[in-house]
């Protein structure tokens, strides 16, 4: 238990570590391709007028700037200072807070609904969380995470990862971390909220399209806005770097379309609710 607990922290101080540093790029190159999911995120758990959210990983604030517009009584919560403070530079009437998704700094049935927006790939526990997700709600409430599908519909990432797995330097060891794409089987989802406790677990696709000014974007967008690849990147010697960048390039080009860099990422959003 105690070395499970080890791996655990080191995984989780690897991300916030990873998070403090890459804000803002992460708002530059993933901010107009994450927040295509929110909408359909917010229907998921029927946010509307009223309705007390919480925003678990809220980030820079996007789903809770777009619950706030829907009247919902938002609170957003993150690990990580650096994401807590551009959330509330963007959004100065939300109350934004620091916190662990496994461990929420709230009180049982304290909100109507909980959401989380990509966070779960980057969290050490993720059942815990849902498990906390499902503590914090009243009953009759929902929740909803989103995940990225397979690398094989998801070509943004497929194509980073071949080119790292092609072109890296693989013996580099990583703190670990739960698979990253153990929720993009939807199975997956299902079990881990049933799990939890939750009912009548749903799990929709979405089919969102990322688009970027340069193919060059594409390699900047994970180097220096992603705390779990972006870290493995940032390990690589300057030699590994380039040729890294070369396969992205070069596989990246075969998606430009009117000038731009036009790549599918679809998406899942999985929900469910508290008896």
């Amino acid at each position: 238990m105690a070395q499970d607990n080890k791996i655990t922290n080191e995984f989780r101080k690897f991300e916030y570590q990873g998070w403090q540093q890459s804000v803002d790029q992460y708002h530059a190159s993933f901010g107009s391709l994450t927040t295509q999911a929110i909408e359909t995120l917010l229907d998921a758990v029927q946010a509307k007028e009223g309705t007390a959210l919480l925003d678990i990983a809220t980030g820079p604030g996007y789903v809770a700037a777009q619950a706030f517009k829907r009247q919902c009584q938002v609170i957003g919560v993150d690990f990580s200072e650096a994401m807590v403070t551009k959330a509330q530079k963007f959004n100065p009437n939300i109350e934004f807070v620091q916190g662990v998704a496994e461990d929420l700094p709230f009180e049982a049935a304290q909100f109507d609904t909980a959401v989380m927006n990509f966070g779960i790939l980057h969290l050490a526990e993720p059942d815990k969380a849902i498990s906390e997700a499902f503590r914090v709600i009243r009953p009759q409430g929902k929740f909803a995470f989103t995940v990225w599908d397979f690398p094989k519909k998801a070509i943004g990432l497929q194509i980073v990862h071949e080119a790292i797995q092609s072109q890296g330097n693989l013996a580099i060891a990583l703190p670990e971390g739960p698979p990253f794409f153990h929720f993009s089987n939807p199975e997956n989802c299902i079990d881990s909220l049933t799990k939890a406790g939750f009912n009548h677990p749903v799990v929709q696709p979405i089919p969102l399209i990322w688009e970027l000014e340069t193919v060059e974007e594409l390699f900047d967008a994970f180097y220096q806005g992603t705390a779990r690849t972006g870290g493995f990147l940032r390990t690589q010697s300057s030699q590994f770097i380039e040729k890294i960048r070369g396969a992205v390039q070069e596989t990246a080009l075969k998606y430009m379309s009117n000038n731009k860099l036009v790549v599918p990422m679809p998406a899942l959003v999985a929900s469910a609710q508290k008896p």
